[in-house]
């Protein structure tokens, strides 16, 4: 029996619309790249090291006459983020916190469970030479919602006199501005594509 064979032929060069890709147009090339650059899940890595982070406020004094003491222990929790994508790629990122705080006012103290949420805004723009900057909002104090849980009619009172509620905005508001500040987020945030492309492409 005869076998025939075949010389195998090298494959043609792609034409465009061939099954391999549509071909783009650089805008939007370059409107796609920016919003794979500046996806929800980047973001939220970014600021992963915030994740379980806890920090201690006070003593300090509050209230009238500043005769009330108080200290605050806060724990941050998973962020989530929500991507909004028009002619600006905009986000919200949203951490949720937990704050124990204790009144003293000398003669008896009293104890504050509260659940609340940071809610950060963000904008991704481009820069030259050929970079991709994602910038923060200053946080302020209505950016930081919480619910004070008071166990006590004396207690609930006292949280109005004092304006427990105004003092961990305050708090956690002045904590944040001064986290998303610092290097390890800041550098996370500004993505130098250039450089990164003369890294990938070095021979």
């Amino acid at each position: 029996m005869q076998v025939l064979t075949q010389t195998p032929q090298a494959p043609a060069p792609a034409a465009p619309g061939d099954g391999r890709g549509r071909s783009l147009s650089y805008e939007e090339f370059g409107r796609r790249f920016l919003e794979y650059a500046v996806s929800e899940e980047r973001v939220a890595a970014a600021f992963g090291e915030l994740t379980g982070a806890a920090f201690d406020v006070g003593p300090i004094r509050v209230g009238p006459a500043r005769l009330a003491k108080v200290v605050a222990h806060v724990r941050l929790g998973i962020p989530r983020v929500h991507r909004r994508v028009d002619e600006v790629i905009d986000f919200e990122l949203v951490l949720p916190l937990r704050v124990g705080m204790l009144v003293d006012l000398g003669i008896d103290r009293h104890r504050f469970e509260v659940d609340g949420t940071v809610h950060l805004h963000l904008t991704a723009r481009t820069a030259e030479p050929l970079r991709v900057l994602i910038e923060i909002a200053e946080p302020r104090q209505r950016d930081v919602r919480v619910n004070v849980a008071a166990g006590t009619k004396r207690a609930q009172l006292l949280r109005v006199l004092v304006g427990v509620d105004h003092e961990i905005r305050r708090f956690v508001a002045r904590y944040i501005a001064t986290e998303i500040r610092k290097p390890h987020i800041a550098s996370v945030l500004d993505i130098d594509v250039a450089t990164r492309l003369d890294q990938a492409w070095r021979l």
